[in-house]
């Protein structure tokens, strides 16, 4: 039926008040897959350096004389490598009429930036960890940079065509990858970065950090045998489409699809021992209010952090990867 003739409606109101939630969803995934799983340094300069060492090739002709005298063994030094702490930052500035007003979802818009601005340079961090970036030493024109894994980790790589990683066993890692042929994601390359890993280090990798696109490649390897899934009890109708666990012969993974790796090293796929790298914080975390100019508040969030991989063959990579 028609509206009543004259029939006062809501599209003819003016006064009404609007209809908002007292609340702000975050629709960005926050989480940081990687530099959550690995260990948490305090740094006290910004160039940090650590020390690495390997043994000797076991021989299996170690055989002496009995009573012989003897000479001293080939000794090598310790190797000292580096990495540059970078100083990552964000402003926030809001006016002081705005944070006097009254909003949804917040109680102030400085706090709510802040904290947003915090988040936002975790997965900052996240990015770095997970990049080809070489170390920058910096100087008072030019901004630090801290080497990422794709530049920190070169012995068990898998690259596609002449691509290569440089090795570094002393200071920065300052010198770029050769550019490879992108290749389709495979369980053979896996396997073969997973036997290196162990082979060098005697290591069981954990941890595999992939593009969400890698993972839905990985969900179809084949493995040994046909995916079993055991359905609990009272659950019924259940389809298995992903994998989360990889297990290998040298040992156990877990697969984690990481959006921060998809824009910042979309082609490679890493393979990591958690407990043998780590982030280096320089003061950690921090928020520090800038002088007054005006009408405004203006905020500081900043961090200053580098990787630090304490034991390079205990991680690994396959490279040159189609997205």
């Amino acid at each position: 039926m028609p509206q009543p003739t004259e029939t006062f409606d809501s599209y003819d109101a003016v006064g009404n008040r609007e209809d908002l939630q007292d609340k702000i969803y975050m629709v960005s995934p926050e989480k940081t897959p990687v530099v959550s799983s690995i260990r948490r340094y305090d740094v006290t300069q910004r160039l940090h350096e650590w020390q690495r060492d390997t043994l000797a090739t076991p021989n299996k002709d170690n055989a002496v004389i009995e009573g012989d005298d003897r000479s001293g063994s080939a000794l090598t030094p310790t190797q000292r490598v580096a990495n540059t702490v970078q100083l990552f930052d964000k402003t926030v500035i809001v006016s002081t009429t705005q944070e006097k007003t009254k909003s949804a979802g917040r109680s102030s818009q400085m706090k709510y930036q802040i904290s947003k601005a915090m988040v936002e340079l975790k997965r900052d961090v996240e990015a770095m960890t997970l990049s080809d970036n070489v170390a920058v030493q910096g100087n008072s024109t030019t901004a630090r940079k801290s080497a990422g894994l794709g530049a920190l980790v070169f012995t068990n790589v898998s690259h596609g065509g002449a691509g290569a990683t440089p090795a570094h066993n002393s200071g920065l890692a300052t010198t770029a990858q050769t550019a490879g042929t992108n290749r389709a994601f495979t369980e053979t390359l896996l396997k073969g970065v997973l036997q290196s890993i162990f082979t060098n280090s005697g290591e069981f990798a954990t941890l595999i950090s992939l593009t969400p696109s890698h993972k839905g490649t990985f969900s179809g390897f084949a493995g040994i045998a046909t995916n079993r899934y055991q359905v609990p009890k009272g659950q019924q109708g259940v389809i298995v489409g992903g994998a989360d666990v990889y297990m290998s012969d040298f040992g156990e993974l877990t697969v984690v699809p990481n959006y921060v790796q998809a824009t910042a090293n979309a082609n490679t796929a890493f393979v990591l021992t958690p407990e043998m790298a780590g982030i280096g914080y320089l003061g950690g975390y921090k928020s520090e209010p800038l002088a007054k100019t005006g009408h405004t508040t203006k905020e500081l969030v900043s961090v200053e952090a580098t990787l630090v991989v304490t034991a390079e063959r205990s991680h690994g990579k396959v490279a040159n990867l189609l997205p």
